[in-house]
């Protein structure tokens, strides 16, 4: 008798017609159309605004799993990213800060998804070459470097552009001289150095202020020099767009952000699908076996770290730029956790997946737990009967801590797994199963009669 095949569910069939077809840019374009005019018309900051900003991000990515046209998925991604979100940004700065933070945060995820997630190596202290680089440019930009040396002048506005790829160089630089002591480290050893290292850079920052005063200590540097708006009267005599220079300065950053994190989209894409990729591969699975096959170690692990840190070091150089103002707690061991949850959370080894995983935190810390402790705030003056003591800006740490242990349960190749990890788990659970049922189904062992067995 045929087996009967199960016919496909309703959400199944509505998926498909929503990513495939004539149906899927039509769905996308009003999906694109109703979700930027909703965001125009609420400048407002509020919980209504923040859940059309989230459905507003979410449109990227589900143009990027649909089944489309490349050259349709990149023109909805450039108006999305490249027109409507700046533009709503001139209204209200908020918005822009949080797309700013998250295509930090996302730069950053990726760099380390190339040392975790790439070549298996677990690194506790990647926050470590972030710092670098926002430090270089902190001191080289302001008076703090004549504190070292008084015949010595700060940099000009204009040297941050090509300060970018001296901040890319240090971190690089700073990765290998990291990987140099780690190469025989694996695991657990590996991890507790790493994190060694990143708490010694903070250490340093915070004491390298005497005999000679580097850094300025815990006071941290301020007024850190930021770039000349060359472009300023092209927005404001050509587009007509009279803005102030802290609403352009913020779509600078905002447009430099997602600059640098198209670059190493495409750097790390590339080198993924390359020879160095596939020899990373082969070490994070095993690296006897990779030796083997003519591997060279060394160098593939300086590789990786060094390719790693310099995404941290040029990101660093426009986050102390962004901010004005750096201390060494802002480069903490929670910072580097933060983006290593990123990375488990979307999916080691994973591009998309760590992207996505970047965004998310970085909306659940700066936007939705503050706006959900706001909402219970406003309940609570209601009269409803919530603790004044819950907050859950203050149980943060919890709350991911939680969302990491349901992932290794429920999820551990994380949100949108790499498919070579996801076919690993999934070959991992298939020969767990078939050992349980071949000690399951053994037949017992036949009797003698003096009980030996046969």
């Amino acid at each position: 008798m045929t087996p009967t095949v199960p016919s496909e569910s309703l959400w199944e069939r509505a998926k498909l017609t929503l990513n495939t077809g004539p149906t899927a840019y039509g769905f996308f374009t009003l999906y694109a159309l109703i979700c930027s005019g909703l965001l125009i018309s609420n400048t407002r900051t509020s919980l209504a605004t923040d859940v059309i900003f989230v459905f507003f991000l979410l449109l990227v990515l589900l143009v990027y799993r649909s089944s489309t046209h490349t050259f349709f998925k990149l023109a909805v991604v450039a108006f999305q990213l490249g027109v409507v979100l700046p533009y709503f940004g001139t209204l209200n700065p908020f918005y822009i800060e949080v797309a700013t933070q998250a295509g930090i945060f996302v730069a950053l995820a990726l760099g380390l998804n190339v040392v975790v997630g790439f070549a298996g190596l677990l690194d506790l202290g990647y926050v470590a070459f972030f710092a670098v680089g926002a430090y270089a440019w902190a001191i080289l930009s302001t008076s703090q470097i004549t504190q070292i040396n008084p015949a010595w002048m700060p940099l000009a506005p204009s040297a941050f552009y090509p300060f970018l790829f001296v901040g890319l160089l240090l971190g690089a630089i700073t990765g290998v001289l990291l990987g140099l002591p780690v190469l025989r480290l694996r695991g657990d050893y590996l991890a507790i150095v790493t994190l060694g290292f990143g708490e010694v850079i903070r250490v340093l920052a915070n004491n390298l202020d005497r005999p000679v005063n580097f850094t300025n200590g815990s006071q941290g540097i301020r007024e850190i020099e930021r770039p000349n708006l060359f472009f300023a009267d092209f927005v404001r005599d050509t587009l007509g767009w009279n803005l102030t220079n802290q609403k352009l300065h913020e779509l600078f950053f905002y447009f430099a952000v997602l600059f640098i994190v198209i670059m190493t989209v495409l750097v790390v894409t590339r080198l993924k699908e390359s020879r160095i990729g596939r020899a990373w591969e082969a070490i994070r699975e095993d690296e006897t076996a990779a030796i083997a096959q003519g591997i060279p170690l060394v160098r593939t692990k300086l590789l990786a770290f060094a390719v790693g840190a310099s995404f941290a070091g040029a990101m660093g150089v426009i986050f102390a730029s962004k901010q004005l103002f750096i201390n060494p707690p802002t480069f903490d061991l929670l910072r580097s956790i933060n983006i290593l949850a990123m990375v488990i959370l979307g999916g080691m080894g994973s591009i998309p997946g760590v992207m996505l995983g970047a965004v998310l935190v970085t909306l659940l810390d700066l936007q939705l737990l503050p706006r959900a402790a706001a909402v219970l705030r406003d309940l609570q003056r209601m009269g409803l009967p919530i603790p004044a003591a819950f907050d859950p800006t203050q149980y943060q740490r919890l709350l991911f801590g939680i969302l990491l242990v349901v992932m290794m349960i429920f999820r551990p190749q994380g949100i949108l797994p790499d498919e070579r990890r996801k076919e690993e788990l999934a070959a991992g659970d298939v020969s767990v199963d078939d050992d349980d049922d071949s000690e399951d189904d053994s037949p017992p062992a036949a009797a003698k009669p003096n009980g030996a067995a046969v």
